[in-house]
């Protein structure tokens, strides 16, 4: 995490204040309940809800002498409690896992809701931009080359049912990470009872893990974090697209350029693609983490704590930086410059070989082999093509007899219709948005 890709909403979940005040509840929901089953005495829960806290320094200084983060957190809890009759019941037949474990997958929860949250805001903004361009034409791409033509409104469509996808995907993965273990060492319950895990879970809105062999099963947090790098990788992917598209011998489309913004330190005139091409980069530090969080699956037996430096550092890492990436790219998308004249400019460009398609599919409806159709479309096209496009498809196939004896001027004209490719856009895009 660093301020220039931090949002604060989402740092705040990963500061050292908000993973203690999580902890101190998981230590007081248990004794609670311990005291509800007659465990420990009612003075315990009663003295965390009434005197309950911590110092996050007082922490760091006893941590750097007992080496160990849960036990000097339980120091500093007892030192604001201040009663040794009640401070000694807190943690009572539990294990540090239960605590930080537990904590951790209520941080990913809260991390999950911000990132639908925008998620909800980039398809918001997706969806307005869908409707106001869902009939402007322009060329379709097939290895960076013009295929046939499509409406912007339908490219942006296709990211739109991406994300879509995106907010399935964390729903489900924030489903699968919303456990709690208060199981004890080895996950046996032998030294807490089973309702105690039932009880904190359900006041955190968690649920018991199925089986905690000490620690909740890694498999869980490589799900999030896989789901974390595909939305950054459909980041990526439509980052790449607004950049091809504002290159200088394309620009259909363009970021938003701001009145005093400046684009080079040497070359006064450049309007760069900075927000998507920083949006590239991020995707590679979100997928960065994906790895890491495969490899903590496997722990010896029931438990090491391979995992957790690496989650120290993935877990706010991956979901900062992915926050701060969706937001831009909404931004991105809101500000989005669009040319569509230039878009018509650029589908015009190579004298009418994107209908090649259609005078292949006529020629085999008027009784050519799809071969022989393919030669002879291909033969004419191959012309335009070695022109650059000063004689179009049109006016070569007219002067082709092999085309002739089978279609007149006027069914060749009617080949040229850009009407016949956007047909079905407005059903394509209503299942995108309604499906």
């Amino acid at each position: 995490m660093i301020p220039r890709y931090t949002r604060p909403e989402m740092a705040a979940i990963f500061e050292p204040e908000n993973r203690f005040k999580i902890w101190l509840e998981i230590e007081t929901l248990a004794c609670e309940k311990m005291a509800e089953l007659g465990v420990i005495p009612e003075a315990c829960p009663k003295a965390l809800r009434e005197k309950g806290g911590f110092d996050v320094k007082r922490i760091d200084e006893i941590e750097l002498e007992v080496k160990h983060d849960v036990i000097a957190f339980l120091t500093s809890v007892a030192e604001h409690i201040d009663d040794p009759d009640a401070s000694r019941y807190v943690h009572q037949g539990m294990t540090s896992s239960d605590v930080v474990d537990t904590c951790f997958a209520y941080q990913l929860t809260q991390a999950a809701d911000i990132l639908l949250g925008d998620l909800d805001k980039l398809l918001a903004a997706l969806k307005k931009r869908i409707e106001e361009h869902k009939n402007t034409l322009c060329i379709g791409r097939s290895h960076g080359i013009h295929g046939e033509p499509t409406t912007f409104g339908l490219k942006l469509a296709g990211h739109y049912a991406a994300f879509k996808r995106a907010k399935q995907r964390l729903t489900a993965a924030r489903e699968e990470i919303a456990v709690c273990t208060i199981s004890g060492a080895v996950g046996t319950y032998a030294t807490i009872n089973p309702q105690v895990e039932e009880y904190v879970a359900a006041r955190l809105g968690l649920r018991p893990e199925t089986v905690a062999t000490q620690v909740i099963p890694r498999d869980r947090h490589a799900t999030f974090f896989c789901t974390l790098g595909v939305i950054a990788s459909s980041i990526e992917n439509f980052s790449i697209e607004i950049r091809h598209l504002q290159r200088t011998e394309v620009r259909e489309a363009e970021e938003f350029f701001s009145k005093n913004q400046k684009g080079s330190s040497a070359m006064p005139h450049k309007r760069n693609p900075i927000s998507t091409e920083n949006l590239t980069g991020l995707a590679r530090v979100i997928r960065a983490t994906v790895t890491p969080a495969l490899e903590n699956v496997a722990l010896w037996h029931e438990r090491d704590i391979s995992h957790s430096s690496v989650e120290r550092n993935i877990g706010p890492d991956a979901t900062v930086t992915l926050d701060f990436a969706l937001h831009r790219l909404t931004n991105v998308v809101e500000n989005l410059i669009v040319y569509p004249e230039t878009m018509m400019e650029n589908l015009e460009k190579m004298g009418g070989l994107v209908f090649s398609q259609r005078v292949l599919l006529a020629l085999t409806q008027a009784g050519i082999s799809r071969e022989d159709a393919y030669r002879i479309v291909q033969r004419n096209a191959m012309k335009v093509w070695e022109s650059k496009a000063q004689t179009t498809l049109l006016d070569a196939l007219v002067t082709d007899e092999d085309v002739t004896a089978k279609l007149s001027e006027g069914d060749l004209k009617a080949i040229f219709d850009y009407k016949a490719y956007t047909r079905h856009i407005e059903s394509i895009i209503h299942r995108a948005l309604n499906s």
